[in-house]
């Protein structure tokens, strides 16, 4: 399975950790996510998922003066962006509990066969 499609359901919930380190512009975070290994990440992916999170409340946008030029927008968590990433963090501890379950069972029914 391409890393594009596990991505997809979990990309807003990497954008908000990310984010709640500290306010950062759209270049960066994305920047960011190459640095974790999320190389397949495009602007086309991530400016429109930031405009969806600003539209919903979770994150608010102001734009700072940049020592290279033009002015950059701003992305901080609001308090309900932080609630927002506390739900997905639960959520993710649990999906991750089920997969590796799975995954284990799976592994065991292998060398079960392989005896």
């Amino acid at each position: 399975m391409k890393q594009t499609q596990l991505l997809h359901g979990v990309l807003e919930g990497c954008v908000l950790a990310i984010l709640a380190k500290t306010p950062t512009y759209g270049y960066a975070l994305m920047q960011a996510l190459h640095d974790y290994g999320f190389t397949s990440i495009a602007g086309g992916t991530l400016y429109p998922l930031l405009a969806k999170l600003e539209a919903s409340g979770d994150l608010v946008g102001s734009q700072r003066e940049s020592p290279d030029g033009p002015a950059r927008k701003y992305f901080a968590l609001t308090a309900q962006g932080e609630a927002r990433l506390f739900a997905f963090e639960a959520e993710w501890a649990q999906f991750g509990a089920q997969v590796a379950r799975v995954l284990a069972d799976a592994a065991q029914q292998e060398e079960n066969n392989d005896q």
